[in-house]
């Protein structure tokens, strides 16, 4: 089993001024459930090297014992620090592709051609997709076989327009993942803001938030061990 993560590399929250990236919890939580499960693990990123992370997912508040264990992970962090550019990924090496969250994956991800291809790569394939929290915006441009947005018809979920608010960021990201899965004929369904929520529709599975992102992740195990 081989899975690879797709992180961003964006580190700006639009024209804030503030910092931005990835959400440490929406690495570490799945790259512990992949490693457990005894999954070969291959980190990427559009421009390669050490991705940003958000520095408010490393606040006290919001670690858990999976941020502490990457943290002191010395391979994990090492991996972290060199992933390999996008555009030097072949879908075919993989099994399945996990994308973590954060906020950063809104502004780079989602318009990303090479993440774009890898994923419509992934499923011509018949390889399993995962996406959790802001991380279903890399969905954007995606196309299914027939040309349509891969999400037209297909249940799924992704951050809430609620949880956007509640963290006061509606004004100031690019679009909202759930009205863009909605527009994008996406079959939209939500557990209660930050609960734990996870869909899957064939090869597609997305999660809700930060505490969707371990389910997720034994989801996409439990896709593969069940075969594709």
């Amino acid at each position: 089993m081989k899975v690879l993560m797709v992180l961003t590399s964006h580190n700006r929250l639009g024209d804030t001024g503030q910092p931005t990236g990835f959400w440490l919890e929406e690495l570490a939580a799945p790259y512990y459930a992949f490693q457990a499960a005894g999954a070969e693990i291959v980190l990427a990123s559009p421009k390669g090297g050490q991705p940003p992370l958000d520095p408010k997912s490393n606040e006290p508040g919001f670690q858990t014992d999976a941020t502490r264990r990457f943290e002191n992970d010395a391979a994990a962090t090492a991996q972290l620090a060199s992933t390999v550019p996008l555009d030097r990924v072949d879908p075919a090496d993989f099994d399945a592709v996990f994308y973590p969250g954060g906020h950063g994956p809104m502004w780079d991800l989602a318009e990303d051609r090479h993440s774009i291809a890898l994923i419509e790569g992934f499923v011509a394939a018949g390889k399993p997709v995962a996406l959790v929290c802001h991380a279903p915006g890399a969905l954007r441009h995606v196309l299914g076989a027939d040309g349509r947005p891969l999400v037209d018809g297909r249940q799924v979920t992704g951050f809430t327009n609620t949880e956007e608010e509640a963290v006061q960021l509606t004004q100031v990201v690019p679009f909202l993942v759930e009205d863009m899965l909605k527009a994008n004929g996406g079959v939209y369904a939500k557990g209660p803001d930050w609960h734990p929520h996870v869909v899957t529709d064939g090869l597609l599975i997305t999660g809700q938030n930060p505490a969707s992102s371990e389910p997720a992740a034994r989801a996409l195990v439990q896709r593969l061990r069940q075969g594709a």
